[in-house]
């Protein structure tokens, strides 16, 4: 296996702005690359509810199945020295696409190479976005199917607004759904171990969070990767107080992310979150449903139905005695993360940097420090046989995931032409066209239906050398569909939906095709988190 970087074009421009150090680290508290020792130092001054909480992540992790270097890391939470990296993701199926390895992956480079420096334990935590509700951002995986991926959802009811950890796994009508999944992989020597895998985590699972939860631990075994679900009902019953000061300074969170965000408009960076001052940036369980709270002119708390209403007096007694009532949105949730975690960094994404970048505000609402923000790793990775494909079609890997290859299939395919066809029948119609003037006019002078008729006899003809010309390039592609298909198969593996590999695949092919060690080899390399992107060849 080896691993290359490779320039990624056209990010943004605030994260390539956050990158080279511009003006949009002034609505950060940290440099991302030059601020640990500090970060350290601030942390040694704070306490945390360890001893709880560990209690409550040893009982999570021991039943999603977590190996001995979790559990082992999880009793590390209770030095009073020890940090954590984190950073976070929806319970996707399966993973869900191949950013969340990817994110895990960093997590794990990052917490090993900071722990080799500062002599301190370093410990790596994901936490599983179980309180969102969007069930249709989860509830699916895309698969290839010819020269594109197909969407393969697992079709089963749910309630409308159940936070993800609460809807229960249909497991018949999953079981069906990875036989689909299976059914479309080719068969190798890793099959029935990565099958049994999936099957035997599926029957371990009752929602959809376990099942993540389940997979990823099977995958990462022995990396020590410790999940957290923000929608634990124990992790909750800690939260208490958190969710208490959350409320009272909630007109402070409010204004200030609100103004942040016309303050990097003016900047020139787009706003990643729509905010209003009267955002109460929680959200009330009623009856199963997540419903997201805001601020009336009179003070009180209000769903945005009309759902609900409560006194702030309401929501302060709901979070001292039922805490499990409410949850955050993505503006606290950073903030309750900082609470109950020693923070030394966090990982993050691009979209998250953008809106962490309003985030500032809000941490600072609580006399605390948004902890450094670390641009998580981008990985494509890179199967032989494509790599070479890339030999043979003259592309190289970076054009390839930057540019993908059907504008060069295209030159390729003119190459073939001598001369090119397009240019043959735009030159025939217009020489038909021009030739059949003179009827169409004298047609139109004896009469108006006449002259239609003439139009509509001249679009006959174009048309009919439209279908030759179309003809003729189908079969151009045929007589030449194995260096076509080359061309194919690099969009589809590199350049997936004119994306990175990274937004659509899921790891499934990939642990069909290489097993589950090759997710273990990445995360045991070292990459520098500065450099855009990284090839990873297989």
């Amino acid at each position: 296996m080896r691993i290359d970087a490779v320039n990624i074009r056209n990010q943004g421009q605030l994260i390539a702005d956050y990158k080279s150090n511009r003006s949009v680290m002034k609505f950060f508290d940290y440099h991302p690359f030059e601020s640990v020792d500090e970060r350290v130092e601030e942390l040694s001054n704070r306490s945390f509810k360890r001893e709880e909480l560990a209690a409550i992540l040893a009982e999570r992790n021991t039943a999603w199945g977590a190996g001995e270097a979790t559990l082992k890391n999880i009793k590390k939470f209770q030095n009073p020295e020890s940090v954590v990296v984190v950073g976070g993701q929806q319970a996707g199926l399966l993973t869900g696409p191949l950013y969340t390895i990817n994110k895990i992956i960093s997590i794990l480079q990052y917490a090993k190479e900071q722990e080799k420096r500062l002599n301190i334990p370093v410990l790596p935590v994901f936490w599983i976005a179980g309180e969102d509700h969007d069930f249709e951002e989860v509830n699916h995986v895309f698969f290839p199917h010819g020269k594109g991926l197909n969407k393969y959802p697992l079709k089963q009811s749910h309630y409308k607004k159940l936070p993800v950890t609460d809807i229960t796994l249909d497991q018949e009508v999953a079981a069906k759904w990875v036989d689909e999944l299976f059914s479309k992989l080719p068969e190798t020597i890793h099959t029935r171990d990565i099958y049994q895998l999936v099957t035997g985590a599926l029957r371990q699972s009752v929602s959809f969070t376990d099942f993540f939860a389940v997979v990823i631990h099977k995958l990462f075994q022995e990396e020590g990767i410790i999940l957290m679900d923000a929608a634990d009902e124990k992790i909750r019953n800690i939260e208490q107080d958190y969710f208490i000061r959350l409320i009272e300074n909630q007109p402070k969170i409010s204004r200030g992310v609100f103004d942040i965000a016309k303050e990097l408009e003016d900047c020139g960076y787009t706003a990643a979150l729509e905010l209003d001052p009267a955002d109460g940036h929680l959200f009330y369980h009623l009856d199963g449903e997540r419903i997201l709270l805001s601020r009336t002119e009179q003070g009180t708390w209000k769903g945005k139905q009309d759902e609900i209403e409560l006194t702030t007096e309401d929501l302060l007694k709901l979070a001292e005695t039922n805490p499990e009532k409410l949850s955050n949105n993505v503006v606290t949730r950073p903030v309750m993360q900082e609470l109950l975690l020693p923070t030394l960094a966090f990982i993050g994404g691009p979209g998250e940097i953008s809106y962490w970048a309003l985030l500032k505000p809000a941490f600072h609402a609580l006399d605390l420090k948004m902890p450094p923000v670390i641009p998580r790793l981008s990985f494509t990775y890179l199967p032989e046989t494509i790599n070479k494909a890339l030999a043979a079609t003259g592309l190289t890997v970076e054009e390839a995931i930057n540019e993908g290859s059907s504008a060069k299939r295209e030159q390729w395919l003119l190459t073939k032409q001598e001369p090119p066809i397009d240019e043959l029948a735009k030159n025939l119609k217009e020489t038909i066209k021009e030739a059949h003037k003179p009827l169409r006019e004298t047609a139109e002078a004896i009469r108006d239906d006449v002259g239609a008729l003439a139009e509509k006899n001249l679009h006959y003809l174009q048309r009919e050398i439209e279908f030759l010309q179309h003809r003729m390039k189908l079969a151009l592609e045929e007589k030449y569909a194995k260096d076509i298909k080359q061309f194919d198969e690099i969009q589809l593996l590199l350049r997936p939906g004119e994306g990175l590999q990274e937004r659509m695949w899921n790891v499934l092919p990939f642990l069909n095709e290489y097993g589950r060690e090759f997710i273990s080899k990445v995360a045991r390399c070292t990459c520098s988190f500065q450099n855009s992107h990284y090839v990873v060849y297989l």
